[in-house]
């Protein structure tokens, strides 16, 4: 009689110990996601840090990036093309120098990668440009497939407004 309440309590300690396991095992998976994610945005930073793009392999063809705030530039873009002509282009075409990062942090959970840095660069006119950004980034298979901007909107617009575009 003995036996029968104790087999019933090893299959459940069994049971339980499979789900664990699999808890485990997804939280490992999950864990080499989160850590591979941020390892792609360091790498895409460093390069950036020394002269070249940030974007370059990161960003998803149909990346959705939305610049909050208010002002001309804030809203959303749907693709790569998008994105680069109609909000980034402006900004860097009034730059003589590239915009160059200081990255003060970046975090990783799960699928999203936030970077918290600042750029700073000179304009056409020579004047310095400085701003600080926050930039979330939703990873999936290695790319950006959404993005959302915090930045100083007021020193973008101002960027655009006071110097003329360089001549490509």
């Amino acid at each position: 009689m003995l036996i029968q309440p104790l087999y019933r309590h090893s299959r459940h300690m069994l049971g339980a110990l499979i789900l664990a396991a699999a808890a485990m095992s997804a939280n490992a998976d999950q864990f080499e996601d989160t850590e591979r994610n941020k390892a792609i945005v360091q790498q895409a930073f460093n390069a950036w840090e020394n002269g070249g793009s940030v974007f370059s392999n990161l960003l998803a063809e149909n990346i959705r990036w939305t610049i909050h705030g208010s002002g001309p530039v804030a809203g959303t873009y749907v693709g790569i093309d998008s994105f680069v002509e109609d909000a980034s282009r402006p900004l860097i075409s009034r730059l003589s120098t590239p915009l160059v990062p200081e990255v003060h942090a970046i975090w990783a959970v799960d699928d999203t990668v936030i970077i918290r840095f600042d750029g700073s660069a000179t304009t056409t006119s020579g004047a310095a440009y400085a701003n600080q950004f926050v930039w979330i980034f939703r990873m999936q298979d290695g790319l950006v497939t959404e993005a959302e901007a915090f930045l100083d909107l007021a020193a973008y617009h101002r960027v655009i407004a006071n110097n003329a575009p360089r001549e490509e």
